[in-house]
């Protein structure tokens, strides 16, 4: 590492590089308000009877800070909206806390409804006025969770497109598929009128595939029709394939649902218009403001819209699930959705409900349980709140680490072939040849992985010891598995002890978990981008995260961008709006088309081209590092509990200029990339600073709220 003064004059091109305008009042209020990570005006069924308070802090100011905070509480909106707080008032607190306020009041009990609002103070002087006011109703508390959830909602979604195919035969294109039913209003020319009604995933202007092959959906179904008016919801029939015993059922008052895009309809009464019909989707609430990208590049473009859509059509079932052909959780799946769903919406209620979940209801795969720990790390991270992680720190520790099978010198022993829980990817076409072994090389990165996020857990709880003990355990894997695992004379990982084969897997895991020493660096990504996309949607996960922990993100953004049947653009050209479960057919013969696991871009855009990450617990501190590579023009927003951070990247002519807004009550480390050996000149909003050469970077530490511009030459 090394400081360096580092200057940059003025120029007219950090003109080109424009932040929207601030639109704040002269006192601006507190809004983004949560109750137990819930939002919205009305909230029914809060099962914490002592819940806690988050609410975004607004400045017209640089560099804002909240000073203090009050929160008032009433049993009605008219005394709270004449200054009564019958229930709580905080009074005015002196602090910085904006996320997970803890209620002070005696505590709710069921039934009970309440009122609440917040007001702030920031260290420039500035006095809020009090916020919007948001109602909600406690229910009875739940021993098993600590997550309470919203309920689904049902979106109507006009046709993009109708096609008359003959007189009375009609395709309908809605043009994305959604997780619902058909909604119609047709006059009925007698009482025994009858419309036959094709739901469909699959399909194109000529029709629908009645046949689309794996698991993709063809329903047809007989509507009777009355004479006169029909206002009726048509649902496809039951498939014992979703609603099996393990199946996360849809609420009773929905019905039944699939995932459609087309509708055809034969002996259609009337001409068709576009009133008469309606896709009905059912979905998690999803804010489609929270995020944004746009690049000079439209097809990282098209897939990150693809991953956005996936977020919210996915979420049917109000927890996360596999996709439609199971509609059942998985630690794995649920990880990935996780991750993506917090990159694009200002949503963690369903990402924790999903976890707790899967904690009572753990699958059989090694790995799956590993990723209990990445959830409730990831978890604790982008909320800051460590009530969840109270409540279920023991489970993790005595039953998803499987430190227990560690041997004596800390690598972790499992099954290998023995019971084939060991999944390392899937389906088994996608492993890249992989030889399982006891010692795993996939499952030994994951655990150190696990050893260093269980070391923060145990901090964040003043576990003091147990910390120590994680991270040495942590640091004595680290050698062992470079002693054990690496092949110094290839100069890559092998699959696992005594093997003498190198996959994929067993490279790109130990680059996103860290393993690898800085000297092996190379050598082992440029095995990885030798390998190209030889793993599932799954994989390709910690394939980018690998890559782009490598310093190697031109690679990352050739694999997102690419258009080869291993790619998401080909999910795009097969015709799905949502990512499925495999790359193709192909490589996945019973596949569904609506797979949140297949959106790792979703993440990755935000987490490492953005390079928007949380530092510290609840986004008290956030890093900013990009990793555009040869993108000129990018520019995206990404939400955090705290508000959202935009990015605004413009890279030519030897320039690279940044843009960052950030959320009051927020500190930043910001990063821009630089080639080591040059001279880099730097401007922070005009000034000359010092920064920390490391990595490739040039770091500014603790930046303010506010609009920033840096320019580097």
């Amino acid at each position: 590492m090394k400081r360096q003064q580092i200057f940059f004059p003025v120029s007219a091109a950090v003109a080109l590089l424009v932040l929207p305008a601030c639109t704040a009042q002269q006192a601006v209020s507190p809004d983004g308000q949560m109750v137990e990570f819930l939002r919205g005006e009305c909230i029914a069924g809060l099962i914490d009877p002592v819940p806690e308070f988050s609410w975004v802090v607004h400045s017209k100011e640089k560099n804002a800070m909240q000073a203090a905070y009050q929160v008032r509480v009433a049993s009605s909106r008219n005394l709270l909206e004449s200054g009564k707080a019958d229930v709580w008032d905080s009074g005015r607190v002196e602090s910085d806390q904006s996320v997970n306020v803890s209620y002070g009041g005696a505590a709710l009990q069921p039934r009970q409804t309440v009122y609440w609002k917040v007001k702030t103070w920031t260290n420039q002087g500035e006095e809020s006025n009090w916020s919007a006011v948001q109602e909600f109703t406690a229910a009875e508390p739940d021993s098993g969770f600590t997550a309470s959830r919203l309920p689904l909602e049902q979106t109507e979604i006009a046709p993009a497109r109708i096609i008359r195919l003959s007189d009375s035969r009609y395709l309908v294109d809605f043009g994305k598929v959604a997780f619902g039913y058909l909604r119609l209003n047709l006059l009925g020319r007698a009482n025994d009128d009858v419309v036959t009604i094709h739901f469909a995933e699959k399909g194109n202007d000529k029709g629908i595939d009645t046949n689309p092959g794996g698991t993709i959906r063809y329903y047809k179904v007989s509507q009777a029709l009355n004479k006169g008016e029909n206002k009726i919801d048509v649902h496809p029939p039951v498939d014992g394939r979703n609603t099996g015993r393990d199946a996360i059922p849809i609420p009773a008052n929905i019905g039944v649902i699939t995932p459609f895009r087309y509708v055809e309809i034969e002996d259609c009464p009337v001409t068709l218009r576009d009133n008469m019909i309606r896709q009905v989707a059912v979905h998690y609430p999803f804010d489609e403001t929270a995020a944004s990208l746009s690049s000079e590049n439209d097809l990282l473009n098209q897939v990150w819209e693809l991953c956005k859509y996936s977020m919210k059509a996915t979420s049917f079932c109000g927890v996360y699930v596999d996709g439609d052909r199971e509609r059942i959780p998985y630690e794995a799946d649920a990880y990935i959705n996780q991750l993506s769903h917090y990159a694009v919406d200002r949503e963690y209620s369903i990402a924790r409900y999903s976890h707790e979940y899967l904690l009572r209801h753990s699958t059989w795969p090694t790995e799956w349980k590993q990723h209990s720990v990445m959830l409730a790390w990831a978890d604790w991270m982008y909320t800051g709140d460590t009530e969840s992680l109270e409540k279920n720190y023991d489970t993790l520790k005595q039953h998803k680490t499987l430190e227990w099978r560690a041997r004596e010198d800390g690598l972790l022993k499992t099954d290998g072939m023995a019971n084939r829980n060991d999944i390392v990817d899937w389906p088994e076409g996608e492993r890249d040849s992989y030889d399982r072994r006891e010692v795993n090389t996939v499952i030994n990165s994951f655990y150190y992985l696990n050893l260093c996020q269980m070391a923060d857990m145990a901090d964040a709880l003043s576990r003091t010891d147990e910390a120590q003990e994680y991270r040495d355990k942590a640091a004595q894997v680290k050698v062992r598995f470079n002693e054990v695992l690496f092949d110094a004379q290839k100069g890559i990982y092998v699959d696992g002890e005594g093997s003498n084969h190198s996959a994929l897997h067993a490279n790109m895991l130990p680059l996103a978990a860290g393993l690898v020493p800085k000297e092996h660096i190379d050598s082992v990504a440029d095995f990885v981008i030798s390998r190209g996309m030889a793993c599932s949607v799954y994989g390709a996960q910690y394939l980018l995260e690998g890559l782009y922990r490598a310093g190697r993100p031109q690679a990352a953004l050739d694999l997102m961008t690419s258009e080869d049947k291993r790619s998401w653009m080909n999910m795009i050209r097969c015709g799905s709006t949502i990512t499925m479960e495999a790359w193709d057919n192909q490589f996945k013969p019973n596949q569904d088309w609506n797979h949140a696991w297949g959106a790792a871009p979703g993440n990755i855009v935000a987490r490492y081209l953005l390079g928007v990450r949380p530092l510290e617990p609840g986004f008290a501190k956030v890093l900013i590092q990009p990793q555009p590579a040869s993108l000129g023009d990018v520019r995206g927003t990404v939400p955090t509990i705290r508000g959202p951070v935009t990015v605004i990247i413009k890279n030519a002519g030897g320039k690279f200029m940044l843009g960052v807004e950030i959320p009051a009550n927020m500190r930043a480390k910001v990063g821009i990339p630089c080639r080591s050996e040059a001279t880099v000149k730097l401007l922070l909003d005009g000034q000359p600073v010092d920064a920390l050469a490391e990595g490739g970077y040039l770091f500014l530490d603790n930046i303010g709220s506010g609009k920033h511009m840096i320019t580097a030459q």
